[in-house]
């Protein structure tokens, strides 16, 4: 059993690395898809705190974008992204844009994924269409169906200046739905929805770059997200300012403590040694 000298160190430790912690959340309650880093008793046990932070992750309030290519995802679930060698990499920050190609892609140059539609709108399966019933009941569910995506991609045709070549402008609808324009609106054609994929423990999902994650055998596999999404916005940080002070105070009333505790068993060894000595 520690003695107190040693358990005031390890609080010492432990309560400066919790101030640290609430000290990035607060730094970053304006960073668009930053989540909250929760500190636990269990992280305190061994009288430090552990490199792998509990994440909350709820969602954040929405912020305009700088881009009507920005989207938000408003309910539960991650927008995919693929690395240049097909790695999947989720994300809550909808900070996305076409580039000088039309392909979509996030900030840190992932391209965002989507499905191909038919002339009805329905995802196509291969060479077979699913309607949008069977995708809402099962992301409902919590199922996963196996669609392939693929790179969202509306290059402009240099003869017309015309998206595809056929289409004014475009769109997304609040259900991911990129929808393109021609004849001045009144034509308008299906071409992409943007993937959502969720996880039945997304709080394990691994963090490897702020607001990126990939799955681990604890999030579990990718499931279908759901909830909609709104274009020209972006989610902000979901850390409570309020919740992050309040723990400060107590974090700094600890250190306090264990400063003082510290200081007083330091006295004492030095008398005990002055009695010895004499």
């Amino acid at each position: 059993m520690n003695d107190s000298f040693t358990t005031a160190l390890n609080t010492q430790k432990a309560t400066t690395n919790w101030m640290d912690v609430i000290a990035d959340n607060m730094t970053n309650i304006y960073t668009p898809g930053f989540k909250e880093k929760q500190v636990t008793f269990k992280t305190f046990l061994g009288g430090a705190v552990a490199d792998d932070y509990e994440k909350k992750m709820s969602q954040g309030k929405s912020t305009p974008g700088t881009s009507k290519d920005n989207v938000f995802l408003e309910g539960s679930g991650f927008f995919l992204t693929k690395t240049k060698d097909g790695k999947s990499v989720y994300t809550r920050l909808g900070e996305f844009t076409f580039d000088s190609e039309g392909v979509y892609r996030a900030k840190n140059g992932n391209t965002v994924q989507g499905y191909i539609l038919n002339d009805k709108g329905e995802i196509m399966q291969g060479t077979k269409p699913v309607t949008a019933d069977l995708y809402q009941e099962t992301a409902l569910k919590g199922g996963s169906l196996d669609i392939p995506t693929t790179d969202i991609k509306l290059w402009i045709d240099p003869n017309n200046g015309k998206f595809l070549g056929k289409y004014d402008e475009y769109e997304i609808k609040n259900d991911g739905t990129i929808i393109g324009k021609a004849d001045g609106g009144k034509r308008t054609v299906p071409l992409y929805k943007i993937t959502l994929r969720n996880f039945h423990n997304s709080a394990a999902l691994y963090e490897f770059k702020d607001g990126y994650y990939l799955e681990t055998e604890e999030s579990g596999k990718p499931v279908l997200g759901v909830g909609e999404i709104r274009s020209g916005l972006l989610e902000l940080s979901n850390a409570d300012f309020k919740g992050n002070i309040s723990y400060f105070q107590m974090a700094k009333l600890q250190l306090e403590i264990s400063n003082k505790l510290i200081s007083s068993n330091k006295e004492l060894l030095e008398e005990a040694l002055r009695l010895v000595g004499s």
